[in-house]
């Protein structure tokens, strides 16, 4: 029996700006843009909370919600710093640690560097690290298997401690409603809500065969998690699932060639990235969001991996003149490389000759 322990950072940036700026502690705040930019919504404090404020809510509607609001802007390199700190103090007790953020982790401590057999006393322990460290508190989940962690480590934040053991396994997932189920969107939940499925004791009934039918291959983990049961493994070599970069303009554009000149800056961040992280892909999508706010997106996949060293930009422009609807004013653009792999060495090798 494996265990499992899910560690979440509380309001991560939020949090940060808060401890380094005095000023903002006990008071609503974000993390994001500015209204008069356009901006959306990072990170909310739990005060800001308070007024139903949450992440990727436009900061118009936050600021209408709550008058004396504070706007803080991201401070990306902080939190990157942080996050570095905290998974330092991860390895301490396990080399099986499988990041998911800069604010969240998985942990396997079933063996631990301390040879602690209570999973709860090592979960109880990160946490004073992490706060004797960065001032910073966290939440921790702690079971079996990857689902009930990442459901127990949501339960009682912020500074939650959440325990659930096997024999609690079956009753916390049936009491769950739905849509609070990791994997489950907000699409997902309405779908299953169509179907008379509002918490877990209702999802468990349904064979495997109809989920599959009704939501794809998702349907088989659906299957699973409603009995507590998750066979994931905790990966610490866990690869990035796409590289991109997006961009929200203050000003609608209005002409292709405002388009295509943003365009080319998002590329060349897209391509910085892919470089950094050495990965190329198979899948280059580009998102369009109108000033009406309806969103497409629109893809090519190439048979052979693409990476940094590609014509991109060439790629994405044609997207973009091929799909763009004429007339409509655009508000946010991106472009995303998916289906990612390591991106090796080149193919060709230096040969040399002998005197």
């Amino acid at each position: 029996m494996r265990k499992i322990l899910h560690i979440d950072m509380d309001a991560f940036y939020a949090s940060v700006e808060q401890r380094d700026f005095p000023e903002y502690q006990g008071k609503p705040l974000v993390v994001g843009g500015r209204p008069e930019q356009r901006g959306a919504v990072a990170a909310a404090s739990y005060e800001a909370r308070q007024y139903g404020i949450h992440s990727a809510m436009p900061a118009r509607v936050a600021q209408q919600r709550c008058q004396h609001l504070i706007f803080a802007p991201p401070r990306f390199e902080v939190y990157k710093q942080v996050s570095e700190q905290v998974r330092a103090i991860f390895h301490r007790y396990t080399d099986l640690v499988e990041p998911l953020s800069l604010d969240e982790a998985y942990l396997d401590v079933t063996v631990n560097t301390l040879d602690q057999p209570s999973a709860l006393v090592l979960a109880r322990q990160i946490k004073a690290d992490i706060l004797a460290t960065t001032q910073l508190t966290a939440s921790a989940g702690v079971s079996v298997n990857k689902f009930l962690a990442k459901m127990a480590s949501g339960q009682n934040n912020p500074d939650g401690l959440t325990l659930i053991l096997p024999e609690q396994a079956e009753a916390f997932v049936a009491a769950l409603p739905i849509e609070k189920f990791h994997g489950i969107g907000q699409v997902t939940a309405g779908k299953m809500h169509a179907l008379g499925i509002t918490t877990g004791a209702d999802l468990r009934p349904w064979a495997e065969a109809d989920l599959v039918r009704h939501f794809g291959k998702a349907g088989r983990f659906y299957s699973r998690v409603a009995r507590g049961q998750d066979d994931r493994l905790v990966n610490p070599n866990r690869i990035r699932k796409s590289i991109g970069a997006e961009r929200s303009f203050s000003t609608d554009l209005t002409t292709l060639a405002a388009m295509t000149t943003a365009l080319e800056r998002i590329t060349q961040e897209v391509v910085r990235r892919l470089g950094e992280q050495r990965r190329r892909g198979h899948t280059l999508t580009l998102k369009v969001k109108y000033a009406n706010y309806r969103q497409i997106t629109r893809s090519r996949t190439f048979v052979t991996a693409i990476g940094a060293e590609a014509p991109l930009g060439t790629w994405a422009q044609a997207l973009l003149v091929e799909h763009l609807e004429r007339g409509q004013s655009v508000r946010l653009l991106g472009l995303t490389l998916s289906n990612l792999e390591p991106a090796g060495e080149p193919d060709y090798v230096q040969l040399s000759l002998e005197f």
